[in-house]
């Protein structure tokens, strides 16, 4: 522990790999010294804690300060709430172990070249003991009703345990451990309900275990490092081990313990872990639930009860809160900020040159309005940016506009970005459409299977064959920007 606390002295100015916390404790601690915390008491588990995590958020996207909730009605002090942890570009830059950034593309740019340069999977350790053992419920002791669930939006169908989650599966063919997010309903004292999106990869898991006759065991986190959280919902490659994509942003491996039941990977300082089965055939009604698109967009549903059998949790535990809702949400920054890092490398991956940037927008939710920015240096070059964008793993599912840029426009201001849609883009003839492509049952415009959409591709770049001629934008240089910042910085603050 010396090393740690020697660590974390050094971390006291700038923000360094993230070794220098231990858990999402001393990541609460940092981010108290930061500013960077609001401390809630007394706000209830019915309804409060959700609008006050959904305001707060969109109230200063990519900026406001992360809640922490205690004196929880019902509960004992102590029984904490957390929400949008890294939901804001300087304590996403301390999750991740990155300078503190000026702003998006400063983040998305140092992420990146962090990949490039020092990135390297690192799988995890077992280990025979952690604070997740502190307290062990087992069978007839289990009793959901004990953790302070919130019941997040009025339309809801239930109370969710799991929203900033990470589902624990192991593929009964391979072995590979599977680690996503997926909603997690409470039905009563000891089951729950799991809603995977066809495709995703714990849905295919528990459909062999289903083929096979066979319950599916499963493991549920539901309070942990914000960095878990963000490699468990991003789309990482299949057969991927999430847990050492997760060590390798860390810069130390992550600390596992296997599970009594199962032996599946129990995050040694997770926060509330619980441990089951989905049993097939024995069905109850999940949802509705408010989704990240900003609607209830499916209806309830029978889904494969989870029975409980094991919870671990530590002494005065920290469940940990996303709330899906209209956009800005309390967990998109963060999303967008690692989706667009994520596109950009898997674009340059495939051969597309003259990237200058990328930003998955908060107000599609980080999905549904990406932009990609170029240096356009051959004729076509814009629409394979945005193809590639369109259809690579990381920007395929559930999307809906790309739209590319040229290297004035800053892929992550709005007012930019339209501005060269409205005078760059001839709508008959700049964009193209992809259709039948990978989405959801959440997305507001499906109505039934098969969960396909189309999605458009925007060529909002100066035409290829007059691009030297087109007009030239009116606006002082930069030159001239950065003189006159210099000698009046009050009107700039």
């Amino acid at each position: 522990m010396a090393e740690d606390a020697g660590a974390r002295s050094e971390f006291a100015d700038t923000a360094r790999r993230n070794e220098g916390y231990l858990d999402l404790r001393e990541l609460i601690e940092r981010f108290d010294e930061m500013g960077e915390l609001a401390r809630i008491d007394g706000a209830d588990w019915n309804l409060e804690v959700g609008a006050l995590s959904e305001t707060v958020a969109a109230d200063k996207p990519g900026r406001a300060k992360a809640l922490l909730f205690d004196d929880i009605p019902g509960y004992p002090k102590g029984f904490r709430i957390m929400s949008g942890a890294a939901n804001a570009y300087r304590r996403l830059a301390v999750v991740l172990g990155l300078p503190e950034p000026e702003n998006e593309m400063d983040l998305v740019k140092a992420y990146r070249k962090r990949a490039k340069q020092e990135f390297e999977l690192m799988p995890p350790v077992e280990v025979a003991d952690g604070p997740i053992l502190e307290n062990i419920d087992r069978d007839d002791e289990v009793d959901l009703w004990k953790f302070p669930a919130p019941f997040v939006h009025e339309g809801d169908g239930g109370r969710y345990i799991g929203t900033d989650d990470l589902v624990i599966m192991r593929d009964p063919d391979t072995g590979w451990v599977n680690v996503g997010t997926y909603r997690v309903m409470v039905h009563d004292r000891n089951t729950v309900a799991v809603w995977m999106s066809p495709g995703k990869h714990g849905r295919l898991i528990s459909e062999k275990y289903f083929a096979k006759g066979e319950p599916c065991p499963v493991m549920i986190s539901c309070g942990h490092d914000p960095n878990l959280f963000l490699v468990a919902h991003q789309e990482v490659d299949y057969e991927l081990d999430e847990f050492a994509y997760a060590g390798g942003q860390r810069g130390r491996p992550i600390e596992i313990i296997p599970s009594e039941l199962h032996g599946l990977p129990i995050p040694a300082y997770s926060e509330l872990v619980l441990e089951g089965e989905i049993i097939p055939g024995e069905m109850r009604e999940e949802g509705p639930f408010g989704e990240f698109m900003g609607y209830y967009a499916s209806e309830s549903s029978m889904l494969p009860i989870v029975r409980i059998r094991r919870v671990y949790w530590r002494n005065n535990p920290i469940l940990c809160l996303a709330i899906p809702s209209r956009p800005p949400e309390n967990f998109t920054f963060a999303r967008a900020t690692v989706k667009s890092a994520m596109i950009w490398d898997e674009c340059e991956k495939a051969g597309l040159p003259g990237v200058q940037g990328v930003w998955c927008h908060e107000s599609g939710a980080g999905r549904l309005f990406n932009v990609i920015s170029i240096k356009q240096l051959y004729p076509g070059h814009a629409s394979q940016a945005g193809m590639l964008a369109a259809n690579c793993h990381a920007g395929n599912y559930a999307g809906r506009w790309v739209v590319v840029v040229d290297e004035d426009i800053d892929p992550s201001n709005l007012f930019d970005v339209t501005w060269a849609m409205s005078t760059r883009c001839d709508p008959p003839e700049d964009i193209q459409y992809v259709r039948r492509a990978w989405s959801t049952p959440l997305d507001p415009m499906l109505r039934e299977p098969p969960w396909q959409n189309n999605r458009a591709v925007v060529d909002a770049c100066r035409p290829w064959g007059w691009k030297d001629d087109f007009p030239t934008v009116a606006e002082a240089s930069p030159e001239l920007k950065e003189q006159i910042r210099r000698k009046w910085p009050d009107l700039y603050d």
